[in-house]
C-alpha cells in the first residue's frame, strides 16, 4: 500500500489554486503535453511521503501520526510565493509556506523523528513544506516556467487553518492518483 502523510487544504484554498494555475497556464507558451497540472481536488501539504509499506504497518503510522498530532496546536499557514524545483529547468512548480511556517517545520520534524524511531527512513532533503502546481515534462518549457515564478515572488494565496494531519492510501490510476483517508487526527 502506498502512503504519504498531509495537511489538507480548505475548498477557499483548492479555488485560489485553480485560479492561480489557469492565470500560468495562460501567461506561459507551452504545449498542454509539457507539464501535467495538478488537479486542485487533489493538492495537499506533504509532510511525509512513505511510498509502498506493508498493509499491517498502517495502524503503526496512524498511531505515530495521532501521537504527534497530540502535541501540536492548531496554526494559521500562509500560502505565498510562487517557486519551483530543479534549477534553471523547473521539474516541479509549487507554492510555498510563508507566516506560521515555523510552526509547521516543528510538527514535520516531530513526526519525521518519531517515524524514523519506528524504522522508517529520514528523507535526507530538507523540508520544503509547499503545495505542488504541475510537473513539468520538457525541459524547454521547464525553463520558461522557472522564468515566468520570478513575478510571483510576492504573491499571497491565502492562509491555510492546520487544525489536522492525515494518513493516506495514494492508488495510481490511468486517470490520476485516488486518496484514500486512513486516518485523520487533529491537533490541539
Amino acid at each position: 500500500m502506498r502512503v504519504f502523510i498531509a495537511i489538507d487544504i480548505d475548498e477557499q484554498i483548492r479555488k485560489a489554486l485553480g485560479s492561480l494555475q489557469n492565470e500560468l497556464q495562460s501567461e506561459v507558451d507551452i504545449k498542454k503535453s509539457d507539464a501535467k497540472w495538478v488537479n486542485p481536488d487533489r493538492i495537499h501539504l506533504t509532510l511525509k511521503f512513505l511510498g509502498e509499506i506493508k498493509d499491517e504497518q498502517v495502524v503503526d503510522v496512524c498511531n505515530i501520526t495521532k501521537d504527534v498530532a497530540s502535541r501540536h496546536e492548531s496554526f494559521e499557514l500562509d500560502v505565498e510565493t510562487v517557486g519551483h524545483f530543479g534549477g534553471r529547468s523547473a521539474r516541479v512548480l509549487w507554492v510555498g509556506t510563508g507566516q506560521g511556517c515555523e510552526n509547521l517545520l516543528q510538527l514535520q520534524s516531530d513526526l519525521e523523528q518519531q517515524l524514523a524511531l519506528a524504522g522508517w527512513p529520514k528523507e535526507t532533503r530538507k523540508f520544503s513544506g509547499h503545495l505542488t502546481l504541475c510537473r513539468v515534462r520538457n525541459a524547454r518549457a521547464g525553463v520558461k516556467l522557472a522564468q515566468m515564478t520570478e513575478g510571483y515572488k510576492d504573491f499571497k494565496l491565502g492562509t491555510i487553518s492546520a487544525d489536522s494531519v492525515s494518513v493516506y492510501q495514494s492508488e495510481l490510476t490511468p486517470k490520476g492518483p485516488v486518496y484514500t483517508v486512513l486516518g485523520n487526527y487533529g491537533l490541539q
